[in-house]
């Protein structure tokens, strides 16, 4: 997530610039063959100012859309946000009898060691995500040795190194976290640590990790269709191959330096349509480990803050700061 007030130009052009540079350059290639070869060939410009049209409510769509995806992961995490503080309030609470402050930060870590595991494995790459311009390092594991290390060395701060061992043998190691919590629960139940009422409210809290962490799955497993995706790159690459040729047919008028001019017109009109599209393609996948993310790095460690100082733990480590105005 960009945390600065805007993105300069300079810095967004050098994201986008491929599409400016490819379309001056085959724009200048039609204008110098128009000017010293003959080569006539225009279009008139209104049958392709519809088809532009039409290409920018389908990028309007397609950006909508993956805006869509991103806010509705930010909303999904901000819940996590709200439920994880109402269950670091009712251990605090609920618990008592013999050693419940041991027992109190047993649960609080257990849940931080399940922020850990979840926002790891939403940041595993996909097939259809944009792995070349993933955040190297701490915040994109890439491979499955690369992503089991690396969480164990960080669950190993939260849970025991035993628990940690049968958590390798697992799938989904953040629902099995979770089941491991719900467990232990049921165990201090029995041991009468708090009575079947604030067992109950401790059950809907799980209830409402497990429906957090499904809809994240959801946005992370199920891509943007395909169709709409690619249906945009080509509809894109249609209407600009013909903004050249469009162009030509109003610069055919026109004598001296402004006829050069044109070639610029023609390779800022497809920026400006791929650079939407682009947009659009960078917002459909919220967890991918791109500077676009939704900074759920920062938002577990936040959480983490929170809790431990519920419990009133030492230690307790600093908020992730943004490098270079991005906060991951």
């Amino acid at each position: 997530m960009y945390t600065k007030r805007n993105y300069g130009f300079w810095m967004t052009f050098n994201w986008s610039k491929g599409p400016f540079i490819l379309g001056f350059l085959y724009s200048l290639i039609i204008y110098v063959g128009s000017y010293y070869l003959d080569f006539n060939l225009y279009i008139p410009w209104q049958p392709i100012s519809i088809i532009g049209i039409a290409v920018a409510f389908y990028l309007g769509f397609k950006n909508n859309s993956s805006y869509d995806r991103t806010w509705e992961a930010r909303k999904i995490w901000g819940g996590i946000v709200n439920n994880s503080r109402s269950f670091g309030v009712a251990v605090v609470a609920f618990v008592s009898g013999d050693g419940s402050e041991e027992i109190k930060k047993e649960l609080i870590y257990r849940h931080v060691a399940w922020l850990t595991a979840l926002r790891h494995q939403l940041r595993l790459s996909r097939p259809w995500e944009h792995t070349e311009n993933r955040v190297k390092g701490k915040y994109a594991p890439t491979v499955c040795e690369d992503y089991t290390n690396r969480l164990d060395n960080e669950l190993i701060k939260y849970i025991s190194e035993e628990e940690v061992k049968v958590l390798d043998q697992k799938t989904n190691v953040a629902t099995q976290i979770m089941r491991y919590q719900s467990q232990r629960l049921q165990d201090l139940r029995d041991k009468n640590h708090f009575e079947d009422f604030r067992h109950m409210e401790f059950h809907q809290l799980i209830v409402s990790f497990y429906a957090d962490q499904g809809k994240s799955e959801r946005i992370k497993n199920f891509p943007f269709p395909r169709q709409y995706a690619s249906t945009a790159i080509w509809l894109t690459v249609v209407f600009c191959a013909f903004v050249p040729l469009g162009l030509l047919d109003v610069a055919k008028s026109i004598h001296g330096w402004l006829f050069w001019v044109c070639p610029v017109i023609s390779a800022l009109i497809i920026w400006v349509f791929f650079l939407m599209e682009k947009i659009g393609d960078y917002s459909e996948n919220p967890f991918e480990g791109t500077y676009n993310d939704v900074p759920i790095t920062s938002i577990a460690r936040g959480i983490e803050i929170d809790l431990r100082e519920m419990i009133e733990d030492e230690n307790i480590p600093k908020p992730i700061e943004a490098d270079n105005g991005f906060l991951m």
